[in-house]
């Protein structure tokens, strides 16, 4: 859907969501990851030789502390630093690690996860094109897994250095809808609002929001969205590579 094929504010930055946006998960068995995870650190710290214990009660305490600060974002609005929270389950049982070493073991949580994932065969072609339209690149994330995985992850993808701007909901004491972590990724890109694109999967998250913001609000479609009602100033695309020819279009003048 392509309402309104140009406006006096044209398109000088997209912003990206992550998941079911440029990465896709799909429905995933979080306990089932969870414990694949936990698995992973567990044999990692215990190849540093560190005092893990047995398995089943550090897979309980770490999975518990997880659980609780989840439940516990949900009411307060602000996500939490899975690294941080971590650190501080797993330093009172004697666990030293350096900073390189905690990012390894964020990421060996999040690979079960980063391996269900999938993206479109020319991810890369499209965001590089996106780049040589001299369009600035942005992500804003609501996220708990700490950025240095996630970026690692998009690294694998070819993709990660192509984004000027890169933000996580954890960073912030809010996170999408809220208006405020919209406005500090506008300040952020440094671009008015009515220059930015912001591509999501959320109508509640991502459309409503941006729009009200005065930017321009893309949705991709993914299960999340299914059946939903898309706001009659959005437009929506299938799939990401639909994006040149839709800021092309909004950005030409008419005849």
């Amino acid at each position: 859907m392509y309402p309104e094929p140009y406006t006096l504010n044209p398109i000088k930055a997209v912003c990206f969501d992550l998941g079911e946006t440029l990465l896709n998960f799909g429905r995933v068995d979080t306990a089932k990851l969870f414990k694949s995870g936990a698995k992973l650190t567990y044999d990692y710290l215990k190849r540093l030789s560190q005092p893990v214990g047995d398995f089943k009660p550090y897979c309980y305490r770490n999975l518990a502390a997880i659980r609780w600060k989840y439940w516990l974002s949900l009411l307060s609005g602000k996500d939490f630093d899975a690294l941080k929270l971590l650190k501080k389950v797993n330093q009172p049982k004697g666990v030293e690690l350096t900073e390189q070493q905690w990012n390894e073991f964020i990421w060996l949580w999040y690979e079960p996860l980063s391996k269900c994932a999938t993206v479109e065969p020319d991810i890369k072609e499209t965001i590089a094109k996106l780049k040589t339209m001299n369009l600035k690149l942005a992500i804003l994330s609501n996220t708990f897994i700490n950025g240095s995985a996630l970026e690692r992850h998009l690294a694998q993808y070819g993709i990660l250095d192509f984004f000027d701007v890169r933000m996580y909901s954890y960073q912030f004491p809010f996170r999408k809808p809220n208006r405020h972590i919209f406005t500090a990724a506008v300040e952020k890109i440094g671009l008015p609002a009515q220059n930015i694109m912001f591509v999501g999967d959320r109508i509640d998250a991502d459309i409503r929001p941006a729009l009200k913001l005065g930017m321009t609000a893309v949705l991709k479609q993914a299960y999340t969205n299914h059946t939903k009602r898309l706001p009659p100033a959005a437009h929506k695309i299938e799939k990401i590579s639909q994006l040149p020819s839709l800021i092309k279009q909004i950005n030409t003048p008419p005849a």
